[in-house]
């Protein structure tokens, strides 16, 4: 069964996954102090790499051709999107607050515009800057980052937000990636990139352990964090990247990004309904990021239509006619067909 692509279904997978993720750093943060950043994505994503590919076999034939087809280019976004961006935002979170680590999310749509920039040559729009520095203050105001906080809050080390903002990147790799390769759908490109992936993070967690640097969890801490670890391997990871790859193939990079600046405000909205009563300063963040998005989508869609009345109004070259085309469209087809021949010959 194949989703649609329209829009509004488009949407609603992007602000489901930000949804997924933003209780994802709620999840995590309890968990952080017993099992080390790096151990946490090796079990998370070997609960979210079972998920997978459980939903890719219940969908029909495993699309083993394609893994080794593409195995190294999938193994190398995986590791790089599901791995080092998992651990890198996990040791920043370890270090941090969950508020930080939702603003520094919020950051990927300009990380991801000037990323496209420096690589492909694709200037940002006036537009789409403005609308992402929008969302941005809104984001800021509703993580409460510039309101005063108790001394635990101010705990935050300059050096942990860097490590999460740097792991962003490895997200940002793993969205491109995701659009190059259209012949994978979104199902199959999630699952595969994941069991590609697995065993070099394997690897690398034990390499990292043996060194000293990722201290192997306790048996007793591992048992009683396994609640939320199942909840994070499936929610936010399998379902959350499921339907934001979706929306990435669907409205594309930018746009997908562009709802990054939604996870800040999921954190809010779970916590309201846990029963903490959200500040002014919290309503006030989520009236900016929503019109950021609303303008980020507007201008989207005229620069679509823009672009859509220019290409209608092109000349077609004669050897660019279609013929099946002139014999659906046409009332009097052989006259047509006579014509488009007559062009091509002349030309």
């Amino acid at each position: 069964m194949t989703l649609p692509r329209s829009p509004a279904i488009g949407m609603a997978g992007l602000l489901l996954a930000t949804t997924a993720w933003g209780s994802l750093f709620l999840a995590s943060k309890p968990v952080l102090p017993h099992v080390d950043p790096v151990w946490f994505t090796l079990l998370r994503y070997s609960i979210a790499t079972l998920g997978f590919m459980l939903v890719l076999r219940l969908r029909g034939p495993i699309p083993w051709g394609a893994l080794r087809q593409h195995g190294r280019r999938l193994a190398g976004l995986g590791f790089i999107g599901y791995g080092v961006f998992s651990a890198m935002v996990l040791v920043g979170l370890a270090h941090s607050v969950p508020s930080h680590g939702a603003v520094i999310m919020a950051t990927m749509p300009i990380t991801t515009q000037l990323v496209r920039w420096a690589l492909d040559g694709q200037r940002p729009s006036r537009s789409a800057i403005a609308s992402t520095l929008l969302a941005l203050v809104g984001v800021v105001m509703v993580s409460g980052a510039l309101a005063h906080r108790a001394a635990g809050a101010q705990a935050s080390t300059l050096v942990g937000d860097l490590t999460a903002l740097a792991g962003t990147l490895g997200w940002i790799a793993y969205t491109r990636g995701a659009a190059r390769l259209p012949e994978l759908d979104v199902i199959s490109f999630s699952a595969l990139s994941a069991l590609a992936s697995w065993p070099l993070l394997l690897i690398a967690t034990l390499l990292l352990a043996a060194f000293g640097l990722a201290p192997v969890p306790a048996a007793d801490a591992a048992w009683h964090a396994w609640p939320a670890l199942v909840y994070i391997g499936l929610v936010p990871t399998v379902f959350g990247v499921l339907a934001y790859n979706f929306g990435v193939r669907t409205l594309g990079v930018v746009t997908s990004t562009a709802f990054l600046n939604f996870v800040p405000v999921s954190v809010l909205l779970i916590g309201a309904a846990m029963g903490s009563r959200p500040a002014l300063h919290e309503l006030a963040g989520v009236m900016l990021v929503v019109s950021g998005l609303l303008v980020h989508t507007l201008s989207q869609r005229a620069a679509s239509k823009l672009d859509g009345g220019k290409a209608a109004q092109r000349p077609v070259p004669a050897g660019d006619i279609d013929r099946n085309a002139l014999v659906c469209r046409s009332p009097r087809p052989q006259r047509l067909l006579s014509i488009a021949r007559m062009r091509r010959s002349s030309s």
